[in-house]
Order: C-alpha cells, then sequence, then structure tokens
C-alpha cells in the first residue's frame, strides 16, 4: 500500500519547533527560518508539507498565520505541486476558511470535531478533500485544547463518528509516542485502520523500518515525520522511496 509522507514544521512564535509528547517546556527550538524548512522538505521530494500552529492549538485560534503564508507562497514560487496541510486552533468555520485562504491545501478540525457539528458543516462546505479532523489520545482517549485534556471519549470512537458525518481523513497522533523515537503504536494505528478513514499516524517515528511497517497496516494511508527528520535518524528522500513516493524534483 502507498503511503504519502508528510514532514512536519511546528510553529512557536514563528519558530520551528519540536515538542516530546507535546509538551511545551520540552520544546526543542531548532532557530531556522521556517520557510528554508519547507524548501528542504520539497527538494527532498516531499509531495506534502505538514505544518501545525502549536500557539493556536493552545490558545484556541490561530496565531502564526504569517509564517504558514510565508511557507505557502514560498512553495507555490519554487515547487507548486507540494501541499501544505495546516492544524492548530482550527476549531470554527471561520477559522477553516481563513486557513484555507492562506493557500493550504487541507486544514485540520481538532478540539471542535467533539463539540456539536463542526466537523459535518466544515466538509459540507469545503468538501472531504479540504478538510481532515485530528485526533489525538493518550492510552487510547481523546485529548483536546491543546492536548492538555483527555476526555472520556475513545479515539476509535471519535473516528467512527466522523465517518459517519462525511469526514474521509483523519490524522491520528499518540501522544505518549510523539516526539519520543521509539516507535508508533501500531496497535492503536490497525484499529484505526479498520474504522474506513484514510488514516494518517503521527507520533513517535524512529526508522525506517516504522515506516515499512506502517505501509503494511490497511487503513493507514499517510504518516507524518517530525523529531526523526530533524535529528538525521531518518532520510527523507530514502524514505520517499520506500513509500514509492518520489515525485520530480
Amino acid at each position: 500500500m502507498r503511503l504519502d509522507l508528510y514532514p512536519a514544521i511546528d510553529l512557536k512564535d514563528g519558530q520551528v519547533v519540536r515538542l516530546r509528547q507535546g509538551r511545551m517546556d520540552e520544546a526543542t527550538v531548532y532557530g531556522v527560518d521556517p520557510v528554508r524548512i519547507a524548501a528542504r522538505w520539497a527538494e527532498a521530494g516531499a509531495r506534502w508539507i505538514h505544518v501545525v500552529d502549536l500557539d493556536g492549538a493552545l490558545r484556541g485560534h490561530p496565531q502564526n498565520a504569517a509564517a504558514v503564508r510565508a511557507i505557502v507562497e514560498a512553495l507555490r514560487q519554487s515547487h507548486p505541486d507540494v501541499r501544505v496541510q495546516l492544524g492548530g486552533g482550527l476549531r470554527t468555520l471561520e477559522a477553516l476558511e481563513a486557513a484555507l485562504a492562506l493557500g493550504v491545501s487541507r486544514a485540520i478540525i481538532g478540539t471542535s470535531a467533539l463539540e456539536g457539528d463542526v466537523a459535518a458543516r466544515a466538509v459540507a462546505r469545503f468538501g472531504p478533500d479540504r478538510v481532515a479532523v485530528s485526533i489525538d489520545a493518550r492510552g487510547g482517549f481523546v485529548a483536546a485544547r491543546g492536548w492538555v485534556e483527555v476526555t472520556r471519549v475513545r479515539a476509535v470512537d471519535l473516528a467512527v463518528r466522523m465517518r459517519e458525518v462525511g469526514v474521509r481523513t483523519v490524522v491520528y497522533t499518540d501522544i505518549a509516542t510523539d516526539g519520543m523515537l521509539t516507535g508508533p503504536n501500531f496497535a492503536e494505528l490497525e484499529m484505526m485502520g479498520r474504522t474506513g478513514l484514510d488514516v494518517i499516524a503521527s507520533g513517535g517515528i524512529s526508522s525506517l523500518e516504522d515506516i515499512r511497517r506502517l505501509t503494511e497496516i490497511p487503513g493507514v494511508a499517510g504518516a507524518i515525520i517530525g523529531r526523526a527528520l530533524y535529528t538525521g535518524a531518518v532520510d527523507l528522500a530514502e524514505a520517499l522511496s520506500l513509500c514509492g513516493e518520489t515525485r520530480d524534483t
């Protein structure tokens, strides 16, 4: 099965950072221009760039629009076939519309998927290809509001609910593995893969072997890679080749 790879750019105060288990007090600041990082991943052959507004996730509304716009506009000039998906603080239709207006190809709904009918209305308004739902879990239960609140909703149950309202793609993050380079939670991903959704795995990828195993899980259509790229544990070009996802660069 083909696996789309999504090199990650996490933004805090306009800077590129990586977190461990979603903890802001354990952020590694890379001190590089996010536009340069996006260009690096594009030049390696990536078809997608995954951008997260960490400040937006905590505050409930987008905070890094200027940096996102700069990434999108630079890619449009240098690599127009590379798409950007954006998450973090997108909890209303207005926020989703503003994100898509920046030029991103897909906007990711977070906490609002638990509340009311935002996901259903978003799919109806923007289409299932333009929106996805982020399901972040700790111990199999959904975590919300920047991962600081763990609910009593099972991640698999929320995924099924999202499929029933027309959502096609979910980003599944296992918080315990995020940024830890210990490998994904394959057991949870296998359950998520049986929901009938296109699942993008996030958290823990540490090696090419992890990526190979993900290609074997039915329903897992993509994988987000963060810290492993920044530390050099995974070479993006090699990973893309493993997934059969190389493009002309």
